[in-house]
């Protein structure tokens, strides 16, 4: 998998800048295994664990098992090539240094204010999805929501404010805990699994396993968070394409586990209710149902915070050092430094969302579409850019056109929502035109 930026023609009319004409910093990080590993399982397997079993079983039944084998091995290839792309190129710019590489600076800058500006909006999402559950479940008022959201929030984001090493140390344990309880969940539910509950298998057909594939494709997403930490690695070359490997492993193997113990347990019940996780616990645990969803609500959305402000805030600052953003941004973009300044417009990002969510009594379906439809672009431009970087007919290059192929249709499911993603790009040009005119004499 020998592969080398592009050098034919395409790309010679996009002058690659220095920090990314040679790959960025090999050896300048401090990330461990451990550490790189948590943080791409926290990314990837979200909080999608406390609603997503419960969803595809009402959709497809048992067959809901197949639809997560399905999206684990489809999301092989876009998880190879981010993680290729990462171990070769690492820099802070995620994937819109290497869209800079090939399709020149104004497709850049839109990939990065898609993730910067609209993928973001994501975060205060989680932080109240995390709140939900946890309110609901130890049956607070609910008007102490924002007080527990924000409670959910400010760890990680002061964390970052240290630097992504502690947070991955943190992030470390977060995940151990995780990966614990949802052990226990799946130990204590084994026992209580009954075959009848299988039958009918795909009550719904092919219809309903291809709607839990497609609920299913969010649960795998999140591998490009990895590519704006690459450059934290100690050695982003042999450590990334590991820790992308070990966390795609557990993540399916969760929630294939998941899966099957919510289907085989509650049968026609696993997709009644708002906390189908809880219901689970409660057929196998009952006395400590409340506190095992409301640890795993906690943890899930505090581990997805950690490592989403992490690639956040490094993107900032590359996106100042580029000229895309103000330059007073640009402190943090180099490896083991702190992007602070960056950071803080995260938070003011977050508040503006969260006020959003607040004017909208939280429905949280006014800002998902934002997020998805912006992680989809960045996916597509990033698979673009993947199949011009790599060599022709090389492994990474065929990974790359599976992954290219892939995210064309998921651009065509998510065509309703890309007026956002279009109206972020209509910015990232006029930034360019007044770019332009301000260094022409």
């Amino acid at each position: 998998m020998n592969g080398s930026p592009a050098n034919s023609s395409h790309a010679s009319d996009n002058p690659v800048t220095p920090h990314t004409q040679h790959g960025g910093p090999q050896h300048g990080g401090t990330l461990g295994l451990a550490q790189g590993t948590a943080l791409y399982i926290a990314s990837v397997l979200g909080t999608g664990i406390l609603v997503l079993p419960g969803l595809a079983a009402s959709v497809a039944g048992p067959a809901s098992i197949i639809s997560v084998l399905v999206v684990f091995v489809l999301s092989i290839p876009l998880a190879g090539t981010f993680a290729i792309l990462a171990a070769r190129y690492p820099d802070s710019g995620g994937v819109a240094s290497y869209v800079r590489r090939t399709m020149g600076n104004t497709f850049a800058r839109m990939t990065g204010y898609w993730f910067y500006f609209g993928v973001a909006a994501g975060l205060p999402v989680v932080a109240v999805l995390g709140a939900e559950y946890v309110v609901a479940i130890v049956g607070a008022d609910r008007t102490a929501l924002p007080l527990v959201a924000a409670a959910i929030y400010f760890p990680p984001f002061v964390l970052n404010l240290f630097g992504v090493r502690l947070a991955g140390w943190v992030q470390l344990g977060l995940t151990a805990l995780l990966v614990i309880v949802v052990i226990g969940v799946v130990a204590y539910g084994m026992p209580a699994v009954r075959p009848e509950n299988f039958q009918p298998f795909a009550p719904h057909g092919i219809t309903g396993i291809g709607q839990a594939i497609s609920l299913f494709v969010w649960a795998f997403a999140g591998w490009e968070v990895g590519t704006h930490i690459a450059a934290e690695f100690k050695n982003p070359r042999k450590v990334i394409p590991l820790a992308t490997g070990i966390a795609l492993v557990v993540v399916g193997i969760a929630y294939l586990a998941l899966q099957w113990v919510t289907v085989g347990v509650l049968g026609e019940k696993a997709g009644v209710g708002t906390v189908p996780l809880l219901a689970l616990v409660d057929a196998t645990a009952p006395k400590a149902g409340a506190i095992i969803i409301a640890s795993i609500a906690a943890i899930v959305s505090l581990g997805v915070l950690n490592a989403y402000l992490a690639a956040v805030g490094k993107l900032g600052a590359a996106l100042g050092r580029d000229g895309d953003l103000p330059r007073w941004l640009s402190p943090g973009a180099e490896p083991t430094e702190v992007p602070r300044r960056s950071l803080l417009i995260v938070l003011l990002i977050s508040i503006f969302f969260f006020a959003v969510l607040v004017a909208q009594d939280f429905n949280l379906l006014v800002l998902i579409p934002i997020h998805l439809s912006s992680m989809i672009s960045i996916y597509a431009l990033g698979m673009v850019a993947a199949v011009r970087i790599f060599d022709r007919w090389s492994f990474a290059w065929w990974l790359a056109v599976i992954a290219t192929v892939m995210t064309a249709g998921l651009l065509a499911l998510a065509w309703a929502n890309l007026y956002v993603p279009l109206g972020m790009a209509l910015v990232a040009v006029i930034v360019g035109l007044i770019k332009r005119r301000r260094t022409t004499p």
